[in-house]
């Protein structure tokens, strides 16, 4: 992928390659976007349980409008990146040692809430080295595959419903999520939303190199590539909608005229409750009080992921 030349020097507490990261990330979505306009309309995955009453917001023929929803825990359960990698520690994409090692990082970082650069760089590092000299298309075809093996049933019903509300009044609705592109794009095709903004992985040829194109899109980034997309697409920020869990995305959140909390952790409930933004919570009994620990994204989880995958490997021998 070649490196963006139109990035240009501005004062805010985002880091040059948080800047990178969001512009490139909005650049990519803009362009999927427009080639899924022109193919077939995909059929939308109905509500699994009865939605909740239609929100006073969104306000209908807005077209300045657009709504940005966060993916893991808000529109998803669990992490995509860990379904993901589920799904190709299937695949034999790598070994039962490695498996155990991303599940581990995984586990610290949602627990921690810590970003620790050399921890933060080590996963990175875990992550591109796997995808590292494959093609797109090939890891594409395999997303597909993976949605509907760990992550369709997953999708929570009542953001879901939110997300239909925008689409319904004739706005556009984007994910934004720091899983790769190519996987956040999979998952807002198949939920009939409009694109999606990720994390994005250099290719050349098609093929990853295993580098990143400036930094993965979280936190700071997150609002970057928002701002990006938003000035690109000629929207009104004070106009749109925010989704997220988490107390990271309040840099994203903050951008926006209607921010929502949803399935919020502890610090984004707080957050929320003194900004008096508004709040939804999807989770049921136990998973509600620990909101500390975001739904099906604890150590339980991963750990039982990662026993489940082990699992399928030893069958396999």
């Amino acid at each position: 992928m070649a490196a963006l030349g139109w990035l240009t020097p501005r004062r805010r507490s985002a880091t040059a390659r948080s800047v990178l990261a969001g512009e490139a990330s909005a650049e990519a979505a803009r362009k999927t976007a427009l080639v899924e306009a022109g193919a077939e309309a995909p059929e939308i995955e109905a509500p699994r349980e009865e939605p909740p009453a239609e929100p006073e917001f969104p306000v209908a023929g807005d077209d300045l409008a657009a709504a940005f929803f966060d993916l893991d825990n808000t529109v998803m359960q669990g992490a995509a990146i860990f379904h993901f990698g589920r799904g190709l520690y299937k695949r034999e994409f790598f070994r039962r040692r490695e498996l155990a090692r991303f599940a581990w990082q995984q586990a610290w970082f949602r627990l921690a809430g810590v970003e620790d650069p050399e921890h933060m760089q080590d996963a990175r590092d875990s992550a591109l080295s796997i995808v590292k000299g494959h093609k797109v298309s090939e890891l594409m075809a395999i997303g597909e595959e993976i949605y509907d093996e760990y992550m369709a049933e997953r999708i929570w019903p009542g953001t879901r419903a939110l997300a239909q509300a925008h689409l319904d009044a004739g706005q556009k609705v984007w994910l934004v999520t720091a899983a790769p592109v190519e996987t956040a794009t999979i998952i807002a095709r198949r939920l009939g939303l409009t694109g999606a903004l990720g994390t994005v992985a250099e290719s050349i040829d098609g093929v990853y190199t295993g580098r990143l194109v400036g930094e993965p899109l979280h936190g700071p980034a997150k609002a970057e590539a928002v701002r990006a997309l938003a000035a690109a697409e000629g929207l009104d920020l004070a106009r749109c909608a925010a989704y997220s869990d988490s107390h990271n995305d309040i840099p994203m959140l903050s951008l926006v005229g209607h921010p929502y909390a949803i399935n919020p952790d502890t610090k984004l409930r707080k957050h929320a409750r003194t900004n008096d933004w508004r709040l939804r919570d999807y989770r049921t009994g136990r998973k509600a009080v620990k909101v500390g620990v975001p739904a099906a994204a604890g150590v339980g989880a991963i750990a039982g992921g990662a026993a489940a995958a082990i699992a399928l490997h030893r069958r396999r021998k």
